[in-house]
């Protein structure tokens, strides 16, 4: 089966023909293009729609991620990325095996095409041309015939004519055999033309239209079969990647799998949980009888009655009125944050303001201060509404220790930020080893760079690390506070009482003018919030017999200080002093002058010598 011998008469079909073919193969690439597009938008979609439910960063979604119905939500849409990824993988295939390849294939067949078909035309043109050579020549020959028939007449007629001349006779003679032999030479001529036009017709028919024709045929079954491969590639590109999309759907399968409802349960627990006891019957209260209100006995006021009886103060305490409060109401109260203790005192740097902030009280404090520091030191309620209105700082942002929160929260709070300092710590460190060997480099190989232009942020490391190290230990003994390690506050947190007290009475005093029955008629004393009548002379004899605090070390002052508060001393510039107590993370120590001088100064204006033996004891 050839083309050259079944259609060796269809020269202009088989031209048609091979160009319809181009044309179907350049109809596939724009499909196969058509298709890694929609690949991409789709696969763009996909990443897009991903993103678009990814959790935002430190965000209130970050936080719901914890649960294992979320997290394998968040696994679902990291699949979905993996799995836009896979269409993007099928797109970059397609078109660099099939459409790249075929395009450049079909720039050559076009090529290959074009010279085969002007071939063909050359051989067409050739037998034509021979054609018209043989037609010639035919003619040629013909007319001669003719021509040498007239003169034999011609002569024939002079020679019987008695009346023509001799002369006249000889002439049509000569011009007769003339034309015999021109019609002779037009005969051999037109026999030699007619051999060789059909030899020329055999070649073409039989030989050149024929390679030309097997040539155009070969072509375009190499044009099928590259198609029929580029279709298999086709399928192959998606049959790839099955694997992989195969593996992303049973990811999603195990995160669906790995949803705990009783996790989730317990995580909301730990989320919401409050640590405080739901609350008592509510004694019966008796107004038939000429008698004072009783107390109620619920948890809320034992909470604060225990704290009382503890310290014998005086003064009556009156109702809570639960009877008025709708049911809503109370279960906003039992689950709201309580007040939250003052923040402790920031240290002030000597450039920034020259005498400090409020400087801590002396061990000697006020009666309002110690009661303040022994209910502080147990979760107290202060007032219903104070509870239901909620109590913010007054920028907006909750206190240093997260006292805002409920005792299970705070905890949790106080753990988070300990863990958050330690990585902080650990990154210093990190960075202070680095630059500690590098600096080694540098001291052995001076080349290399000058060792000393690193000791400036070793420095600034190592005052990083000790802050860091600082804030751990305040937030730690909060922590230890809040887990019951620490039975009493420490000497930093009676520093902040007094600060405390004014928010506390403020707090309770609003809590008191707040307090209404329904009709209005009723409004609470709030003498049982503020007076409270407890002889000073209990406290004040305990800490008047403390013996002074012993040396730990002699520090030299820096700066001119002016201790224009209470509880803080005056220092000069390059004085030499006593140190009787580190700072404790507040920015203040305690030092001595002589028996009777002794206060807090500013740790930044002061350079402190603690003693080894004090140190270790």
């Amino acid at each position: 089966m050839s083309w050259g011998t079944e259609l060796w008469d269809q020269f202009d079909n088989l031209e048609k023909h091979t160009q319809w073919g181009i044309d179907v193969l350049e109809k596939y690439i724009k499909f196969v293009k058509e298709r890694t597009e929609i690949e991409l938008s789709y696969a763009k979609q996909l990443r897009n729609l991903s993103k678009k439910y990814q959790p935002k960063k430190n965000s209130k979604e970050e936080e719901e991620y914890r649960y294992t119905s979320t997290r394998a939500f968040l696994a679902t849409l990291n699949e979905t990325n993996d799995y836009a990824g896979q269409h993007e993988v099928i797109s970059e295939n397609m078109t660099s095996l099939i459409t790249g390849e075929l395009t450049r294939y079909v720039q050559e067949l076009k090529q290959e095409r074009k010279s085969y078909f002007h071939d063909g035309r050359k051989a067409q043109q050739h037998i034509e041309t021979c054609w018209k050579q043989l037609e010639a020549s035919k003619r040629r020959f013909e007319r001669d015939c003719k021509e040498a028939d007239r003169a034999q007449q011609y002569f024939e007629k002079m020679d019987a004519d008695i009346n023509v001349t001799k002369a006249d006779v000889e002439k049509a003679r000569q011009q007769a055999q003339l034309r015999h032999q021109m019609a002779e030479d037009s005969k051999a001529e037109y026999s030699s033309t007619l051999q060789k036009f059909n030899s020329e017709q055999h070649d073409h028919y039989y030989t050149h239209m024929p390679n030309i024709f097997q040539k155009i045929q070969e072509m375009e079954e190499r044009r099928i079969v590259r198609i029929g491969e580029s279709m298999k590639t086709f399928a192959e590109v998606d049959r790839q990647v099955i694997p992989i999309i195969g593996k992303c759907l049973d990811e999603i399968t195990k995160a669906a799998e790995s949803i705990d409802h009783k996790n989730d349960s317990q995580l909301v627990i730990e989320a919401f949980k409050s640590g405080f006891e739901p609350p008592g019957d509510i004694d019966f209260e008796d107004f038939t009888q000429p008698m004072k209100r009783t107390v109620s006995e619920s948890s809320l006021s034992n909470s604060r009655g225990d704290g009382k009886s503890e310290l014998k103060f005086g003064g009556k305490s009156k109702g809570k009125l639960w009877p008025f409060i709708k049911k809503n109401k109370l279960m906003s109260l039992l689950t709201s944050p309580h007040q939250p203790p003052p923040p402790p005192p920031a240290s002030a740097s000597p450039s920034a303001v020259p005498n400090g902030p409020q400087s801590p009280k002396q061990q000697k404090e006020p009666l309002s201060h110690r009661f303040n520091e022994f209910m502080t030191s147990k979760p107290k309620i202060h007032c219903f509404r104070s509870l239901k209105r909620g109590v913010s700082s007054p920028l907006g942002a909750g206190p240093e220790d997260f006292s805002n929160l409920p005792p299970e929260q705070r905890r949790k709070k106080l753990q988070q930020k300990v863990d958050e300092l330690n990585r902080d710590i650990q990154k210093e460190m990190d960075q202070r080893d680095a630059l500690t060997k590098m600096k080694d480099v540098y001291i052995k190989n001076p080349q290399m760079g000058d060792a000393a232009s690193v000791d400036q942020r070793l420095a600034e490391l190592g005052q990083n690390i000790e802050k860091l190290r600082l804030e751990v230990q305040k937030f730690e003994g909060w922590l230890a506070e809040v887990e019951g390690k620490l039975p009493m506050r420490s000497e930093q947190a009676r520093r902040q009482s007094g600060l405390y007290e004014a928010q506390n009475t403020s707090a309770v005093n609003s809590c008191a003018q707040d307090r209404e029955s329904p009709d209005g008629s009723y409004t609470e004393e709030q003498s049982q919030e503020t007076e409270m009548k407890v002889p000073a002379t209990d406290f004040d004899d305990e800490f008047d017999d403390e013996e002074p605090l012993p040396t730990i070390g002699t520090c030299k002052a820096l700066y001119t200080f002016e201790g224009q508060n209470e509880g803080t001393i005056s220092v000069a510039e390059g004085e030499m002093l006593y140190v009787i107590e580190e700072d404790k993370g507040d920015g203040w120590t305690r030092i001595r002058r002589n028996e009777d001088e002794e206060g807090y100064v500013p740790t930044s204006y002061v350079e402190v010598y603690l003693d080894k033996n004090a140190k270790d004891s």
